[in-house]
């Protein structure tokens, strides 16, 4: 029994899944504020979905970078009361099992290149636009290897009145509400959401010039029926990407919600076959 989460800044999932090949129906639930609570409610769903059997591992992701040892957030701006708790530590201790961490949105990147949209793509560029705006770099279907993960949404594309201002501030959900005092999908003015197609547009140029992909997957709530219409993401691109040749393929993400959790598997998969591969490699070398 394998054990999956993927905490976000709004709703928290968590899975379970018998042989890292499908996944069970997650236990959903508000993402606590507060860390202690959090990491004690993740405890409590593990226990109630592994049904008595034993739980093998664990592996989830959670919003914004982690340190370099993957054990910790560091900079949540959704999650401050996370930042620098020791995340992974405290859920070895609760479940006494290995734990891997990942950044949220490299997880859903990676659940689309393996069962969702970029499952065809050599170089995937995964971007969601959600209560925050983040992105991943996918390369034959592992995330990319970095030194302090990718953080896409904080790329500055504005200088407002001498104040930098970044692809998260202007069409993230959280800036959304913060400005109009709304739930965005209550936001029904074509000409917002056209805007914010274009603002999305000038993101996506600077994220293709810079990572280079053949794909580019677009996912999160403010890309859903009343939000930020991919057409029109495809309209202003084609306006504001001209150094390269073509444009790379530009498709919404399929597995919704549960991307994050399919990422998860994956993710866990890769973890445990490296170690596995890591350990026979030092016990080859020992025994020469």
């Amino acid at each position: 029994m394998y054990i999956l989460f993927d905490i976000g800044g709004t709703k928290t999932r968590v899975a379970a899944s018998n042989n890292l090949t499908t996944i069970g129906k997650p236990i959903i639930f508000n993402t606590p504020k507060n860390f202690r609570r959090g990491v004690q409610m993740i405890k409590n769903a593990a226990i109630a979905l592994s049904q008595g059997k034993k739980i093998k591992a664990v592996a989830g992701g959670t919003p914004g970078p982690q340190d370099f040892s993957h054990t910790k957030i560091i900079n949540a701006p959704n999650l401050p009361g996370w930042n620098g708790k020791p995340l992974k530590g405290a859920l070895q201790a609760l479940l006494k099992t290995k734990v891997f961490l990942e950044n949220d949105t490299a997880l859903v990147g990676l659940g689309e290149a393996h069962f969702g949209a970029g499952k065809a793509s050599g170089i995937m560029a995964y971007l969601t636009v959600s209560t925050g705006v983040g992105g991943v770099r996918i390369v034959d279907r592992h995330i990319d290897r970095n030194s302090m993960g990718f953080e896409v949404g904080h790329q500055i594309i504005s200088l407002d009145g001498g104040k930098f201002r970044d692809l998260e501030s202007f069409i993230s959900g959280k800036a959304t509400e913060k400005k109009y005092h709304k739930k965005p999908y209550k936001i029904l003015d074509k000409k917002f959401w056209d805007e914010a197609a274009h603002i999305l547009a000038i993101g996506l140029n600077n994220t293709i010039v810079h990572w280079s992909p053949d794909t580019v997957i677009i996912g999160g709530s403010m890309m859903k029926k009343i939000g930020i219409p991919i057409k029109r993401v495809h309209y202003h691109l084609n306006k504001i990407l001209k150094i390269f040749p073509r444009k790379p393929k530009i498709l919404k993400a399929k597995l919704g919600d549960l991307g994050g959790l399919h990422g998860a598997m994956i993710y866990l998969k890769q973890s445990l076959t490296h170690e596995g591969v890591r350990g026979g490699l030092i016990c080859n070398l020992e025994n020469k």
